[in-house]
This record gives structure tokens, sequence and C-alpha cells, in this order.
């Protein structure tokens, strides 16, 4: 048995769950998520918990079940707390702006970038040099803090670019010098 797997999801008060099919919603404070699992898993409510089940050992079910399992956590906390991704920018120069459709970023190219935030995730700047992106999705919050740092990553020389908060960049030494 997936150790993951066999641990039941707890339902706080105010999240409700639902089934159909093999389509999963999931309501709470903060909002609405759903998901298509794979039809082999199934869920099991028992009051205020929610199990994944498998139909066999199959190497294949295993997986799918410690993944379901975790997807559906993932999906309870976002309804409920919600996720948060924090980027700095370094760099001489380097900033973002908040706009209406999303952040107006100058990384040092000739050009300014609008990044266009998708649906369901918010981005703020606090400060110039640091962005913050809140969501309920755990997959979209991460993926769209990772587009935002490939705009333009922490070089190994100086650090400058986008990089996670509490990231280490790890630097290297320059051109040596002189004859």
């Amino acid at each position: 048995m997936s150790r993951i797997g066999k641990l039941p999801v707890i339902m706080p008060a105010g999240v409700t769950f639902n089934v159909v099919g093999s389509a999963v919603t999931v309501k709470g404070p903060r909002g609405e998520l759903h998901r298509t699992f794979h039809p082999v898993v199934g869920f099991t409510v028992d009051g205020s918990t929610v199990s994944v089940t498998r139909p066999s050992d199959d190497p294949m079910h295993k997986s799918l079940h410690g993944l379901s399992r975790t997807l559906l956590a993932n999906m309870v906390e976002g309804v409920t707390k919600g996720y948060v991704r924090q980027l700095e920018i370094s760099g001489v120069g380097y900033k973002a702006e908040v706009k209406p459709y999303g952040l107006l970023l100058s990384l040092g190219y000739s050009h300014t970038i609008e990044y266009k935030a998708p649906p369901g995730v918010k981005l703020t700047a606090p400060v110039p040099t640091q962005v913050v992106v809140e969501g309920n999705d755990k997959q979209m919050v991460g993926q769209v803090a990772s587009e935002i740092r490939a705009l333009r990553k922490p070089e190994p020389y100086k650090g400058k670019g986008v990089k996670y908060a509490g990231e280490q960049v790890r630097r290297k030494a320059g051109k040596a010098g002189g004859k």
C-alpha cells in the first residue's frame, strides 16, 4: 500500500467535495477547483475525510494512488489557505510594476516585458524589486513564478536577474586579470 496514498485527506469546515465520474470539484472559502483524475482511481467519503482507493497492486495503480491523494490534498489546501511564491529581482534598473493585465517588467533588455497573468493568479509587487504570485492552484502558481523567472534567470557572475525568494545563486569568479 502506498504510504502517501493510504493517508486520508481531511476536509476542513466550509469545504465541500463532489465527485462526478472521474471529475472532482472542491469548493472552499477561497474559491473552487476542478480536476479530472485517472478513471481507475476511486474516492471514498467518510464523514469529513476522503480516502483514495485503487483497484490493484499494479505498479501503475500504485503510482496513481499516491499522486491522486497528493493532488487532492493540494486542492483542499488551495481552497482553504491558497499558495504564494515570492520572487526577488536584483540588478541596476531591474524592476516590476503592477498593471491591470499583470506585470510590466524592466529586466535590462532594450524593451520592457509585459507579462499577462492567467485567470486565478494574482500578481503583486509590494516593492519594485519583489514580485508575489498568489492563487488557489498550486500548479498554476508555480508555473507563473517559473515563467517570470525564465524571463531573466539569475546569472552567476553578478547575480543579476529574477530568482525565487531564498534561492542561493551559485557565484563564479570573473576573469583572472592581467598577465
